[in-house]
């Protein structure tokens, strides 16, 4: 890998990191908070300026750094080449890393406790929004960056394939591009503008229609990295090969396509759009648990041949045979055990008729949580296990200590999120700072918040060991020869593909319309009906 690659890849790594591990701490103050088993650090104010911090920092900080530091390292790797553009990577960096701060000040002092989601009519300092939107406008540039990449190289090798690795970050950028216009038609048009007192009112159903455009497709923006590394990176460090490199593609072009105009599931409640519109939402909300299952099957397929070439035998001896020493063949296994777990309760939250069940309650808190806080979260992690020796030219400090850390987030997140699966069942509400109720419902509800604590606590250990390990793998020894090939090949590796599955004009044409179709008339109807704005809030 290209050294100034690796510098810039590395400086967005401890950025995602270093947010990461502050989330962290206020996570676990969050649910002591809750639980009511501490009245002494109870805060209503305090809850919710941490609750937003977390929120903004794992879903936008750790997610948005990680994103761009592992796509210049795949740019780089796969291609064989520098960067497109090696000035244009930094100041992607810096204006991402300047909204970032931008954004904490307002956040740490209590003036933007508006949940990550800033749905109005609270309103936040505009400082925030404003540094919101420069993280968002540095992992455009980013964005550019794995374009052009790509177009580069592909005019440089006409018809030779896309290494699979790259173009599942090139669909990953294509897609951001695609949804993080919803977020930032909001900010520019409505929040920004309300906050600065040039706007009276704002219609928080518009504004909930446009972020409900970035809502739902953002996860796959942060899934896409932990898929890219299962198809093609696991495979090879658990000693096998990928089952097939069509396949991934064919599930990066369906994550690519469906998940953008599918946002209204997050809305099944609100009276601002109609039946029909929120049912075919749900139709496609249904249709991208199948690239997630093409997934499944791909990459468990992958590691049966793996386990099998080791010497595993019978129906799932290659399972034992897998290295489980090895850390990113066990977080492998866990993701995608939390996946499962996790993927049956968005059906439930999916389902137009079902969601009224669970929501606004912790269900959905702890559906979230095991998504992206477990299958998500326990892949970049492993992928910076992975990646650390190769970005700093030195060993891991401890491979041991790397694989207690991913069993411990494992365990962690599953004694953190099954409370909330049944703390919801049992009424409990999301976006509450306590919960001072006397009823003999709620007295059922508190072996469920002592356990939640419980699993706070060891998430924040495994954080401590995970940041660790990676500050003492930069004074350990240092390596003779870094290997930057560690990418998978298939098992009948494709010398071409259809030209559909080696770019994307088709498939952008496909979103096109289909964005008319699922979000024209719902978001131009608040501009042709008599609809009414909202005042604010306040913080």
């Amino acid at each position: 890998m290209y050294d100034k690659a690796k510098s810039v890849a590395l400086a967005n790594m401890w950025v995602a990191f270093a947010s990461f591990f502050v989330a962290i701490i206020l996570g676990l103050y969050q649910v002591m908070n809750r639980s009511g088993l501490f009245p002494e650090i109870e805060s209503h104010q305090l809850y919710f300026a941490s609750v937003s911090t977390h929120g903004v920092l794992m879903g936008f900080v750790l997610t948005t750094f990680f994103v761009m530091g592992f796509g210049y390292y795949t740019a780089t790797t796969t291609l064989k080449r520098p960067l497109w553009n090696k000035g244009l990577a930094w100041i992607a960096f810096l204006v991402a890393l300047g909204g970032t701060v931008m954004a904490a000040v307002p956040l740490l002092t209590g003036k933007a406790s508006v949940l990550y989601t800033f749905y109005p009519p609270l309103q936040a300092d505009p400082v925030f929004y404003i540094g919101a939107t420069l993280l968002v406008v540095g992992s455009w540039l980013w964005c550019l960056e794995m374009i052009m990449s790509v177009v580069t190289w592909k005019r440089d090798n006409p018809g030779k394939v896309v290494p699979l690795a790259m173009y599942g970050t090139t669909a990953n950028a294509i897609m951001w591009l695609w949804t993080s216009a919803g977020v930032g038609i909001e900010m520019l048009f409505q929040l920004i503008p309300w906050s600065l007192g040039l706007m009276d009112t704002v219609d928080p159903g518009l504004a909930r229609t446009l972020f409900s455009w970035t809502l739902h497709a953002i996860v796959y923006f942060w899934l896409f990295p932990a898929y890219i590394a299962m198809y093609t990176i696991l495979p090879k460090v658990a000693g096998g090969r990928v089952f097939s490199d069509e396949m991934g593609r064919v599930a990066f072009i369906m994550l690519l396509v469906i998940s953008v105009p599918i946002g209204f599931h997050h809305l099944y409640m609100d009276p601002q759009q109609a039946a029909g519109f929120k049912f075919l939402h749900m139709l496609g909300t249904f249709a991208v648990a199948i690239p997630t299952l093409l997934t499944g099957f791909t990459v468990l397929a992958s590691l049966e041949g793996a386990g099998r070439l080791r010497g595993g035998k019978g129906l799932f001896g290659w399972i034992g045979a897998l290295d489980w020493k090895e850390p990113i063949v066990v977080a492998g296994m866990l993701a995608l055990f939390m996946l499962i777990a996790g993927g049956f309760g968005g059906m439930i939250n999916a389902s137009y008729q079902m969601n009224t069940l669970v929501h606004n309650t912790q269900w959905v808190t702890g559906h979230f949580h095991l998504i992206f806080a477990g299958t998500t979260v326990i892949m970049y992690l492993a992928v910076a296990y992975h990646l650390w020796p190769k970005l700093t030219g030195r060993r891991l400090a401890s491979r041991g200590m790397a694989v207690l850390q991913l069993w411990l987030w494992t365990i962690g997140m599953l004694v953190l999120t099954l409370p909330w699966h049944v703390l919801g069942i049992l009424g409990q509400p999301r976006r509450i700072s306590s919960t001072p109720y006397d009823s003999p419902l709620v007295e059922q509800w508190g072996p469920h918040e002592a356990a939640m604590v419980v699993g706070g606590a060891i998430l924040l250990f495994s954080a401590l060991l995970f940041v660790l390990n990676l500050l003492l793998s930069h004074v350990s020894k240092k390596m003779d020869h870094v290997d930057d090939d560690e990418w998978a090949v298939a098992v009948y590796q494709p010398l071409s593909v259809p030209k559909p599955m080696n770019g994307f004009a088709l498939w952008n044409s496909i979103i096109a319309v289909w964005m008319v179709i699922a979000y024209g008339y719902p978001v131009l109807q608040f501009l042709i009906l008599d609809t009414h704005g909202s005042l604010a809030w306040g913080y």
